[in-house]
């Protein structure tokens, strides 16, 4: 993929990623519940790799901080969660792994991640069982979301190295 393609693949992932995240959401214990984050992260991951998805997982998280309509806490789940969904579908050319890998990367290291996050930066002294459900709840549905759209894409033959 030349630089031109991969860079407007990368911000068409970042504005789905972004406004997507403000259509559709729900409460999920401590935290907001963001699945278009999640299912970014999957797509991105497949049909871009572990590089590209971490840099678009940051970006969005970034822009949403930047306009007030998120928490530092899309930083360590969004971004643990894309590198482990773009490993896991490099190693298996799997796209149910590219979500295996975003559910453990977001759900459960993202959370782990996200008590020292919120305790140095954010100056809130919650635990990682308060992170986890949330977290779980969100990677979960995302990654879901991401493998199902993924697996629709590459039926319809519209981006032909997935697997």
């Amino acid at each position: 993929m030349n630089r031109t393609r991969l860079l407007t693949t990368m911000a068409v992932f970042v504005a789905i990623g972004t406004l997507g995240a403000q259509l559709l959401w729900f409460p999920a214990g401590v935290a907001k519940a963001y699945p278009v984050q999640h299912a970014v992260n999957v797509m991105a991951a497949i049909t871009l790799g572990p590089g590209p998805a971490v840099v678009i997982a940051f970006v969005i998280g970034l822009l949403r901080n930047l306009l007030g309509l998120g928490t530092l806490l899309a930083f360590p789940g969004g971004m643990i969660g894309a590198l482990f969904a773009g490993f896991m579908y490099k190693w298996t050319q799997k796209s149910f792994a590219a979500a295996g890998g975003e559910m453990v990367g977001s759900g459960l290291i993202g959370a782990m991640f996200a008590v020292p996050f919120a305790n140095v930066l954010m100056g809130s002294s919650v635990g990682a069982v308060a992170f986890l459900p949330s977290f779980i709840v969100s990677s979960v549905s995302g990654a879901l979301l991401g493998w199902l759209v993924a697996s629709r894409v590459r039926r319809t033959n519209l981006v032909p190295q997935l697997d």
